[in-house]
């Protein structure tokens, strides 16, 4: 017998890993001999993405990363629709860590307050979506694929060709999540577009809008949601902007997690846990406006009873929870018809489309990540029936929902459209996933800069000896502060862990509890004061000592 080789444990692992990418399809070889984890980590995303645009791969970074056994029996990748924003450089990333330490932070005014929609979008200009070129029966899928991806690459080359990487957004690089915005709104009979009411210009694409209303000649429907977020006449402010610039549109107010007037507003239970009390998901509001907006595109040729039938079973049998603080168990209903689309549903459906298909209304949700697209459909069902969560990208294809027998949902997922909005602005309103974010001090900067975070979270400089003097602040200052006051330490050097900070501080805005709220042109001469910044209480622990029901529980201070 031939005597066996030595085989050492370097190579075994090698071995192991020749063997994983076998399995998910790639081609030998592939894999760099270094050992760095980071930089073999990068090339692993790189290689297991299946998705297009491979030009433009090495100015991608990927996010979201799934754990993958290999491919499905049908060729299923759960990284396939994963967000592929731009890449930041090192040294962009180097420089904002040092503005973050060394630039002292100053209340912004007023006009910094105020987004107009032509300045963040500029309508006309190449800051589009990319659209679905012309195809035809006779083309094969493999055509048709490439055909997309082509059309795809020359929408980016245009973006990216008339603006630089300092002045564009991040937004969404990745042709398969835009293939299924395609297919919902190819299977919608009614648009709505879900906005956040404190941020609405920056979810509101002008192009969607042109290309909705007047290539598909859809009804468009905009729901400002969360409008528990911000003050009551803000709401309004920003109803009349949108229907004095888009005529056309349909405006519905929702919530779905109005506030309790019941709740008693305790101070001293700041930072306590609360969990979300009750069936929140039948108190929602806005459900009757949605339908008399569908009744008025329907004109009666749809039979919308069953779904006033089904909002009034609902108001009736709403309540407020039993006050014991416990989550109550979801109560059985009627069955909701769940349909996961899969790549069968991204065949072409044909240029010519049915309204109201056999006597039922289509209606597709879509918008931004994190504006409450999943929450809003569980709240006109009345129960959870989608897994809802605050890291974008977490709807990763469509699906549809029968409501009624007469009325379907279709919840797309959050795509991010390109514009000229500010980074940290972005990282606020929940379009990059916070854990994943390399420097998030300049975010906490931004919004420090807007509203009193110091004095709202108490926070004691961390070089001041006397608390009551006054020190300049700046971003850093905040985040190690907080740090101090959360407990939140290094696991070696027992430093005050600044990054987990500053991550923590970015979902109490992003849920909510620090609520930075932007005002439409001319808001502040007509009500004569500066009310674009507010914290609110319905959502503000600090301030009512009641913790936010949100669909995922809301971050708790020390989360």
């Amino acid at each position: 017998m031939p005597r066996k080789k030595p085989f050492s444990v370097k190579q075994k692992k090698k071995q192991l890993q020749d063997k994983r990418e076998r399995k998910r399809g790639l081609q030998d070889g592939l894999r760099s001999s270094s050992n760095s984890r980071s930089g073999s980590r990068e090339r692993r995303e790189e290689q297991t993405d299946t998705s297009d645009g491979e030009s433009v791969t090495h100015h991608i970074r990927r996010l979201n990363q799934q754990p993958s056994q290999g491919l499905g029996p049908r060729g299923y990748d759960p990284n396939r629709y994963r967000l592929h924003f731009e890449r930041d450089s090192r040294e962009e990333v180097e420089r904002r860590k040092r503005a973050a330490r060394e630039q002292v932070l100053q209340p912004v005014s007023a006009e910094l307050l105020v987004l107009d929609i032509w300045e963040v979008y500029q309508p006309g200009s190449v800051l589009d979506f990319p659209r679905r070129p012309p195809w035809s029966y006779e083309m094969s899928k493999e055509q048709l694929m490439s055909q997309e991806e082509r059309s795809f690459q020359e929408y980016l080359g245009k973006v990216h060709g008339a603006y630089t990487s300092e002045k564009l957004s991040y937004f969404e690089h990745n042709l398969e999540t835009w293939r299924q915005l395609w297919r919902v709104l190819e299977m919608s009979d009614i648009v709505l577009l879900i906005t956040d009411i404190r941020h609405p210009v920056v979810n509101f694409p002008p192009a969607l809008y042109e290309y909705v209303t007047g290539e598909l000649g859809l009804a468009l429907v905009l729901v400002l949601n969360k409008v528990d977020l911000a003050p009551p006449a803000l709401v309004v402010a920003w109803k009349h902007y949108f229907h004095q610039h888009y005529p056309q549109l349909h405006i519905v107010l929702f919530t779905s997690f109005p506030r309790d007037p019941r709740t008693p507003q305790d101070p001293s239970s700041v930072l306590k846990k609360s969990r979300r009390r009750g069936r929140g998901w039948t108190r929602a509001l806005g459900p009757e406006q949605l339908l008399r907006a569908c009744e008025a595109i329907t004109a009666g040729k749809v039979d919308l009873s069953s779904w006033r039938e089904k909002i009034a079973r609902d108001v009736a049998g709403a309540t407020w929870g039993n006050g014991s603080g416990e989550e109550e168990e979801e109560e059985d209903g009627p069955a909701v018809l769940v349909e996961q689309q899969t790549d069968s549903a991204m065949e072409p459906t044909g240029p010519t489309r049915e309204r109201y298909k056999d006597g039922v209304v289509t209606i597709g949700c879509v918008g931004f990540p994190n504006v409450g697209k999943s929450s809003l459909i569980n709240g006109l069902v009345g129960r959870k029936v989608v897994s809802v969560s605050r890291t974008p990208g977490h709807t990763r294809y469509f699906q549809t929902y029968f409501l009624t027998p007469s009325v379907k949902l279709c919840d797309c997922p959050g795509l991010i459209f390109p514009s000229l909005l500010p980074r940290q602005l972005q990282v606020l309103a929940g379009v990059y996933p916070i854990a994943q974010i390399q420097e998030p001090y300049t975010a906490v900067g931004y919004l420090a800069s807007r509203i009193p975070v110091q004095a709202l979270l108490h926070l004691r400089h961390p070089e001041a000896e006397d608390p009551s003097a006054e020190h300049p602040w700046c971003a850093w200052d905040i985040c190690e502060a907080w740090a101090e006051k959360r407990g939140y330490k290094t696991a070696k050097a027992a430093r005050n862990d600044v990054y987990r900070a500053a991550n923590s501080l970015l979902r109490l805005a992003l849920d909510g509890r620090l609520s930075l709220c932007f005002q439409p042109p001319g808001y502040s001469e007509q009500k004569g004061m500066e009310l674009g910044v507010m914290v609110t209480p319905s959502r503000n622990k600090w301030l009512t000592g009641r913790s936010p029901s949100r669909s995922t529980g809301g971050p708790s201070p020390d989360a």
